[in-house]
């Protein structure tokens, strides 16, 4: 094979990594939408009110059971790495489905972003991976649209959500470099790991609630197999290729779109503020300074 071929296979397989965590970036832009849409069936009176812990143990054990249709017998083995990254996993689903119904969604799924950050420093510092410089400077424009919409939106007495949003940030970075680390391991394989422990660790504390309608468990299925399952497996298959620096700068499109499908839902209740448009702004300027191609200067002979 000619040094041309690999470069080409290589090629495509990164623009294939890059393809599935838009699409997954896409999916998981939804979680406002189904939040949104499990509220609608106890304000109606169409079943009892879903707890925020329910809401995690119902959305993992769905995902959890559709990624398991992926999983073949030769996939399943043990590797160091996987208990970690299993157990941040599950702290990460419970602080953000918290954080997402006790407070503002756009501003949850906006501060599990200041991930990049953390996502930057793990990947330099603990995978020992080359910094990517470009990567490094969209950060800044990144955070600082983040930090625009989350004060445009504040509210008063959101300080523990905040705080709450802001572990699942950190968390989720944890998540990411844990994935990256398993290299080796089959991405299904790892996706079902973390969403069956997620689903043990919350079982207990939602054992003594209500239970759900069928059609509130019809809901929660969708939540978990396609806002949740899906997104998470196109990750771990993209992150055997792409860093973690660079798959949190790409993953921006779902603070993007959230409020797009948030607005298209109720354009009544949810209009893009200004603070939205601007904060909006910076992080597509920053996803366009990412992949934007620089010009290679002509060899000089």
């Amino acid at each position: 094979m000619t040094n041309k071929q690999i470069e080409s296979e290589s090629s495509a397989g990164l623009s294939k990594a890059r393809a599935l965590l838009i699409i997954a970036s896409i999916l998981w832009s939804t979680s406002g939408f189904f939040t949104r849409w499990l509220q609608t069936t106890f304000e109606n009176d169409a079943g009892p009110e879903i707890h925020p812990l329910q809401m995690a143990f119902f959305r993992v054990l769905f995902a959890s059971l559709g990624i398991s249709l992926f999983v073949r017998l030769k996939d399943v083995r043990f590797a160091k790495g996987m208990v970690f990254t299993s157990i941040s996993f599950a702290i990460m689903n419970a602080l953000f489905v918290t954080a997402l119904a006790m407070g503002s969604a756009a501003n949850a799924i906006l501060l599990q972003y200041t991930s990049l950050i953390w996502c930057v420093l793990f990947s330099i510092f603990l995978l020992k991976e080359k910094p990517d410089l470009r990567a490094i400077q969209a950060v800044f424009p990144a955070l600082v649209g983040i930090m625009i919409i989350v004060i445009g939106g504040w509210h008063a007495g959101e300080g523990v959500v905040i705080l709450i949003a802001l572990g699942s940030g950190l968390t989720y970075a944890f998540v990411l470099t844990g994935i990256r680390s398993l290299h080796d391991v089959s991405p299904a394989w790892i996706t079902f790991c973390n969403l069956l422990v997620a689903a043990l660790v919350l079982m207990p504390f939602v054992m003594t609630m209500p239970f759900p309608t069928m059609n509130q468990l019809l809901i929660l299925f969708m939540f978990g197999v396609f806002q949740l399952g899906l997104p998470y497996l196109m990750t771990a298959k993209s992150l055997k290729i792409i860093s973690p620096q660079e798959a949190g700068i790409l993953t921006l499109l779902e603070p993007v779109l959230s409020p797009v499908w948030a607005y298209l839902i109720a354009p009544e209740k949810d209009a893009p503020s200004i603070s939205t448009w601007m904060g909006g702004g910076l992080l597509l300027a920053a996803l366009f300074w990412r992949y934007y191609p620089l010009k290679k200067k002509p060899d000089v002979f």
